[in-house]
C-alpha cells in the first residue's frame, strides 16, 4: 500500500506545480493586457495559447467583462486556489493516511 501512497504524494505534487505555472501564467497575462506588447513576441504569444482556452471558456459561460474591465482572470485565479487547497490537499492527505 505504500507504493500507492507515494503515487498520490507525487501526483499530488505534480499537481501542485502545474497549477502554480498555469497561475503564474494567468498574473503574466494580466500584466501583459496593462501594456501593449509586441503580438509577435514568442513570450507573448507562449502565454496568449496557454491561457486563452481557458479564459475563453469562463468569458462565454459568464459574462465577466464590465466596464471594458475583463474578471475571467480572476475567476480563474480564485478556481486555481480552489484546487490547489481543496484537491491537491486532498490527494496528498489520502497518500499520507496509505503511508
Amino acid at each position: 500500500m505504500f507504493i500507492i501512497g507515494f503515487l498520490l504524494l507525487a501526483v499530488a505534487r505534480v499537481l501542485d506545480f502545474i497549477l502554480l505555472f498555469f497561475m503564474i501564467f494567468i498574473i503574466a497575462r494580466a500584466v501583459l493586457s496593462w501594456v501593449s506588447p509586441d503580438p509577435y513576441n514568442p513570450i507573448v504569444r507562449f502565454i496568449d495559447r496557454v491561457t486563452e482556452p481557458v479564459l475563453f471558456r469562463i468569458r462565454t459561460k459568464i459574462p465577466v467583462v464590465y466596464g471594458g474591465i475583463d474578471f475571467s482572470p480572476l475567476i480563474v485565479f480564485l478556481v486555481i486556489i480552489f484546487l490547489r487547497d481543496f484537491l491537491v490537499k486532498s490527494i496528498a492527505g489520502m497518500g499520507r493516511s496509505l503511508l
